[in-house]
């Protein structure tokens, strides 16, 4: 839940801000063959009316197709085709084909199809409809395909939601692709509103409409006097009306909606037109021009943008596992005068003192209320929380000491403090420099944890919001395998990462420099815990990661002795001209797949290669290119593959001690995956299960001579 907003509004607002709609009968007629294009005019199809309009708006760098509410001072996008589309360009057309399909031909000659469907029932036509509805009619004028059916954001009059759909809410004002808050109507009869990455559980929900016991079929509904209610399976009762607007006057035309936006609240608008133009209220309170209100985030959260404040706010630290000594991760920073309407996982009597220590103890917990003697837990995230005078509540924050933070925090100030030295002040020692730039070793000032920095150069230039969505997105789950990011600091072109401190450096450490190095055992339970943890990349992971640098180097040891793979998800951060190297060293090292020089795309099986190598180089404690040796060893893969077929393993651990048993397997395993042939190549979790035993291995194919 690290990831979702958390915002603190000081003031006190009405959810719900005025709402939305009258409907005309006029509608205009679209013929099969009709285009439309962005560069060309006209770019929409509109109403007779001139309410709402169908085709191409701006979105980010290019265009994307939907339909909007002419308003001033600018349109409202109410509707949007195939929202997570990337936009297309100026040369895009938006075509009612001949055959009878809608789609969007891009400038490459991509086609989107729009309506989707697969019934023999051709289209005939299209229309606008007043109410905002896009639909297509088949040859008897019946509607076989409606906007309405296909809500995004927005439900406008006559456009119900049923049981099983959902408004889903945009990026922004300016990005209608799908955001961060979704409102469900559910087959249980309840309307509830979850932030979208949730389980969607009764303890994610920040908003519901409850119906206890009530499983009929429920439809949210808007009408054309402005009221929003949900209405039952008969058709005729309303069972809850959420909200009621004034009747629109004879006078003036008044077109309601109700937008889930960004910010995640579900609201009302009311657009008065008069003289053909539709005037707006902002309900932007956070930046009004003149506004009495004054909007923070809370102590550990940053803003997502700046400049649009209800887009909410961020954790600006990654969230760890529970531990034991979790006490030495978090400081604990108060806020007076604060109260907030969320459910609390707890509420228990007690002291102040007490109150804030069982926070820290507490891994569910992410701050607490404290009023009347009375301790109230609470789980990331907090919803919009108030301040004034007259409330009696204490809200404690659960801060954790290696992240960044705002102004005046002590986290903060100690990170501050730590960055401060990365960057000149001697403080820490350099450890090592990579293709990502210099590695530092320290520790946090108070706790005295160690730490490992790396200070990032040489990246491509990013948003200080996308740095901080990819940065949270590595460090928001923890594995055994996997060095653990603790917190990150940006400032510009400063860009920190905080690392746990990993005691027994590097894998290439232990392998290549170590006067004593793992015995046999040892060396095969590392390469056990390297390939968990790549296959927890591949296949485990919410989103696939291919490292794209793996390597003895990028292998970290624990105190325990356990192996865990460094920086993971950081390959595209690297500029072109160094994506496919590490200062040279990855080239020369040999740990490349040959598909890196083909220029072909990179899939896992460029992982598999590169572990493959570095498995050789743990069966053999050596480097994969060694010159101070006979010609024939100077490549290990096409030596181990010679010892391999002459039946001399014996010759890759001298007069080790191993199980030969073992250290066959694993020299098959070794040999498959650094076949030249991708497809040859094993899944990660066909190598786990080869090294367990579970799977057997077959004889790697002959010819393998590398030199």
């Amino acid at each position: 839940m690290a990831l979702l907003t958390s915002l603190l509004w000081l003031f006190s607002f009405s959810l719900l801000v005025g709402i939305a709609v009258a409907q005309q009968n006029k509608s205009h007629i679209i013929s099969l063959g009709s285009k439309l294009s962005p560069s060309t005019h006209p770019n929409s199809w509109p109403l007779p009316s001139g309410y709402f309009a169908f085709g191409f708006y701006p979105q980010n760098n290019g265009f994307a197709v939907g339909i909007w509410l002419v308003s001033q001072p600018e349109n409202i996008v109410v509707w949007t085709a195939n929202r997570d589309d990337s936009p297309v360009s100026a040369n895009s057309t938006l075509e009612l084909t001949i055959d009878g399909r809608l789609l969007i031909r891009t400038g490459q000659g991509q086609e989107r199809l729009i309506a989707n469907l697969s019934f023999s029932d051709p289209i005939d036509s299209a229309s606008m409809l007043d109410s905002g509805n896009f639909v297509l009619y088949g040859s008897n004028s019946s509607v076989v395909w409606q906007s309405f059916n296909f809500p995004t954001d927005t439900l406008l009059i006559g456009q119900n939601l049923s049981n099983g759909d959902e408004l889903v809410s945009s990026i922004s004002n300016f990005d209608h692709s799908s955001g961060r808050y979704l409102l469900a109507m559910q087959s249980d009869g309840n309307l509830v509103a979850y932030p979208e990455n949730s389980a969607r559980q009764l303890e994610d929900a920040y908003w519901n409409v409850q119906l206890l016991s009530y499983f009929g079929y429920v439809q949210l509904c808007l009408d054309y006097k402005g009221q929003l209610y949900l209405k039952d399976e008969s058709f005729t009762s309303k069972i809850n009306r959420l909200v009621k607007s004034s009747h629109p006057t004879e006078k003036k035309i008044i077109i309601y909606r109700a937008t889930l936006d960004a910010d995640g609240i579900f609201r009302l608008y009311s657009h008065h037109f008069e003289n053909s133009t539709a005037l707006t209220t902002s309900t932007d309170y956070c930046s009004r021009s003149g506004a009495k209100y004054d909007c923070h985030c809370y102590p550990g959260f940053v803003w997502i943008n700046q400049s649009e404040k209800l887009l909410g706010c961020t954790l600006n630290f990654t969230e760890d596992v529970c531990r034991k000594d979790i006490k030495i991760y978090y400081n604990i920073t108060a806020i007076e005068n604060t109260w907030w309407g969320d459910f609390p996982l707890s509420v228990v009597p007690m002291t102040r003192e007490s109150c804030t220590s069982s926070c820290q103890d507490d891994c569910n917990c992410g701050a607490v209320l404290y009023a009347g003697e009375n301790c109230q837990k609470y789980k990331l995230p907090i919803m919009y929380g108030k301040r004034n005078r007259n409330m009696s509540a204490t809200a404690f924050f659960k801060v954790i000491l290696g992240g960044s933070a705002s102004h005046g925090d002590p986290a903060g100030d100690k990170l501050q403090s730590l960055v401060s030295s990365c960057t000149g002040i001697k403080f820490i020692e350099e450890l090592a420099r990579g293709s990502f730039g210099a590695v530092y070793t320290g520790n946090l000032q108070g706790g005295g944890k160690n730490i490992a920095v790396k200070r990032l150069e040489r990246v491509v230039e990013e948003s200080e919001r996308e740095f901080r969505a990819e940065m949270t997105a590595i460090g928001r789950t923890h594995r055994r395998n996997w060095v653990q990011l603790l917190g990150f600091f940006v400032e510009g072109s400063r860009k920190l990462l905080v690392y746990e401190y990993m005691k027994n450096g590097s894998l290439a450490d232990v392998l290549f420099k170590a006067e004593i190095q793992p015995v046999w055992r040892e060396r095969f339970r590392i390469a056990l815990d390297v390939a968990r943890g790549i296959l927890y990349l591949h296949e485990e992971c919410e989103v696939q990661i291919i490292h794209c640098n793996i390597k003895p180097q990028n292998i970290l040891i624990d105190d325990s002795w356990t192996a865990k793979i460094s920086d993971f998800g950081l390959a595209k951060l690297l500029q072109p001209s160094q994506a496919s190297t590490d200062e040279g060293l990855s080239e020369i090292g040999g740990y490349l797949a040959p598909v890196w020089q083909r220029n072909t795309v990179i899939s896992v099986k460029a992982d598999i290669y590169s572990y493959g190598v570095a498995l050789l180089e743990i069966i053999c404690c050596r480097s994969n290119i060694k010159i101070d040796v006979p010609p024939d060893e100077i490549i290990l893969s096409g030596w181990v593959n010679n010892c391999f077929v002459a039946g001399e393993l014996d010759k890759l651990v001298e007069d080790e001690d191993v199980d030969f048993k073992t250290l066959e397997r694993t020299v098959k395993v070794g040999l498959w995956c650094t076949q030249d042939d991708p497809t040859l190549r094993p899944c990660m979790k066909d190598v786990v299960l080869m090294l367990e035993g579970t799977m057997e291995v077959p004889v790697p194919p002959a010819g393998m001579e590398k030199f």
